[in-house]
């Protein structure tokens, strides 16, 4: 009897639900959203659809959950510390989350009731309240960073998803790079000072600087 309880309690862990959506993680990770369905998720679990259903009622739930597993673990590894540091530090986490998890930056875009957008909405604007942001400004501010932040992040993967179908990021920007410093001076002089700094870029410290340009911005607000 005893050993039948263990081999019960063995396999109650094994469909948990932390498991399932850590399973759902893999499958999302190696072929993408529309790889996942509770079917694929059952076969590579070696278990019956309804025993996934039993902890997770449907795909979105589902989705949902993985996302916020993905945004939790940096999330919390933030802490405290000076605003201003740590609203960089979100903002590092998220790019380099969806960076390699393409599809969380989908996901998150679905909504702003999802436990990961709520995570990342209160993380920013609770530091923009430590910061002093006066109350008239303190939406508009938080607007921007949330949606400078997710917005650039998710670009950035679908870029990168780009170059990975077979277009070398070298190559496209020095391309790109070579035709604006060929363009008339008179009439794209700024495109044209530009071209060396657009092939030479790196895309994660240029989302820094925007990053810091903004709140730059919001630190002259009085």
């Amino acid at each position: 009897m005893g050993a039948k309880i263990q081999r019960t309690d063995r396999r109650s862990d094994a469909l948990s639900k932390k498991r399932i959506v850590g399973v759902a993680i893999e499958i999302l990770d190696d072929a993408g959203e529309s790889a996942l369905t509770f079917r694929a998720l059952a076969g590579r679990m070696a278990t019956g659809s309804g025993a996934i259903y039993w902890h997770v009622s449907d795909k979105d739930e589902l989705l949902a959950a993985a996302a916020e597993e993905v945004v939790t673990p940096f999330m919390i590894k933030i802490g405290g510390g000076r605003p201003r540091e740590a609203i960089r530090l979100i903002a590092l986490g998220l790019f380099d989350a969806i960076d390699a998890h393409p599809w969380v930056g989908t996901q998150l875009s679905r909504g702003p009731g999802q436990p990961a957008m709520l995570r990342i909405f209160e993380g920013i604007g609770g530091r923009l309240l430590a910061l002093g942001v006066p109350e008239r400004a303190l939406f508009d501010s938080w607007s921007a960073l949330v949606n400078y932040i997710v917005g650039v992040a998710v670009q950035n993967a679908a870029n990168a998803r780009s170059h990975a179908r077979g277009t070398d990021r070298t190559a496209l920007l020095a391309t790109v790079a070579t035709q604006w410093s060929q363009l008339d001076p008179c009439e794209y002089p700024f495109l044209r000072q530009v071209a060396a700094q657009l092939r030479e870029h790196d895309d994660r410290e240029q989302f820094l600087a925007g990053i810091d340009l903004i709140l730059a911005g919001i630190g002259t607000v009085g």
